[in-house]
């Protein structure tokens, strides 16, 4: 008994050729994802200066805080969180600030340029610098990319993710220098809304709270 080969059949019709050999380029040419590009997630980050949302924190050792975060740029952020924890950090004067809500000692502190938070708070964010992505995927729902100081990698890297149409930031991840993680969680994200500069001074909140050095 013969076995007839099975043929794929090629179109008779030489417009019909055509069109097949277009239809596979045109396959050949989409990429895998969509991720959004990166060069455009700097551009939504350069197109708001005040921006509050509110966010749920799931730190290293599994626990979760809520709040409310409002970002001025440059440089400056206020992270309020909800009752029990009641605590308060800002980022300001080149400096971020940890209020203890049970503590009469005044604020821990440390430069801002040694958190990666500082990279999104730049006054032009570019995340095009050599050595600044370390990683960038994603597909049609959502992009993930990670960034660090390329002059200082070992201060950590933040994961920031992001959703498209239009380019939204919900989440970001900062693994610290130690390997730590803390994720935070954005809400509905309001961006070009008023927040006075008080909100973002750490001097003026140690006054209030009677604090000092």
């Amino acid at each position: 008994m013969s076995v007839r080969p099975i043929i794929h059949q090629r179109p008779k019709d030489p417009h019909m050729r055509l069109l097949a050999l277009a239809a596979t380029l045109a396959s050949l040419a989409l990429p895998a994802w969509a991720e959004i590009p990166v060069n455009q997630i700097s551009g939504y980050l350069n197109s708001f200066t005040t921006a509050k949302s509110a966010f749920t924190q799931i730190n290293g050792d599994g626990s979760i805080s809520t709040g409310d975060l409002s970002i001025r740029r440059p440089g400056r952020a206020r992270f309020d969180y909800d009752a029990p924890n009641k605590g308060l950090v800002i980022a300001g004067g080149g400096q971020v600030a940890i209020f203890d809500p049970v503590s009469n000692t005044p604020p821990e502190q440390y430069p801002l340029s040694q958190t990666p938070l500082s990279l999104i708070l730049a006054d032009n964010v570019n995340f095009g610098r050599s050595g600044m992505v370390v990683a960038h995927g994603g597909d049609s729902t959502q992009t993930a990319v990670t960034l660090q100081d390329p002059a200082n990698p070992e201060y950590g890297n933040i994961q920031l993710i992001f959703t498209p149409n239009p380019v939204t930031l919900r989440q970001w991840v900062i693994t610290d220098d130690a390997g730590s993680q803390t994720t935070v969680i954005l809400g509905d994200m309001q961006t070009g809304v008023s927040l006075g500069s008080s909100l973002f001074n750490i001097p003026l909140e140690m006054q209030r709270r009677g604090l000092s050095n």
